[in-house]
C-alpha cells in the first residue's frame, strides 16, 4: 500500500494569498460596500482552499493576488458556501 503525502495547497506558486476574516472584519466590509454576505461571490467550504485556512459556512475570506499593472496587491472577496447535494 503506497502512503498518499499531503500537499500544502497554499503553498503552490500559482494560489493567491488567503486571509480568513473575522468576524469584526467580516461585519466591517459587508458596512462599508453596503452589501449582504451573500452578494458575495461564492466558495465551496469543499474548496482545497477554505480547507486548508478552515472556513466554514458563513465565513469570508479575502483574496490578495499580486499585481502586475498599476496596483501592488488586488482584493477578492468569497462567502464560504455549503456544496450542494
Amino acid at each position: 500500500m503506497t502512503k498518499k503525502r499531503k500537499i500544502d495547497v497554499l503553498l503552490h506558486e500559482l494560489v493567491p494569498k488567503h486571509h480568513l476574516l473575522t468576524k469584526e472584519e467580516s461585519q466591517k466590509l459587508l458596512e462599508k460596500f453596503k452589501i449582504s454576505v451573500i452578494d458575495l461571490p461564492q466558495m465551496s467550504e469543499k474548496d482545497p482552499v477554505a480547507i486548508a485556512v478552515g472556513a466554514k459556512e458563513g465565513d469570508i475570506v479575502k483574496i490578495i493576488r499580486d499585481s502586475h499593472t498599476t496596483v501592488k496587491f488586488v482584493n477578492y472577496y468569497r462567502y464560504i458556501t455549503k456544496e450542494k447535494v
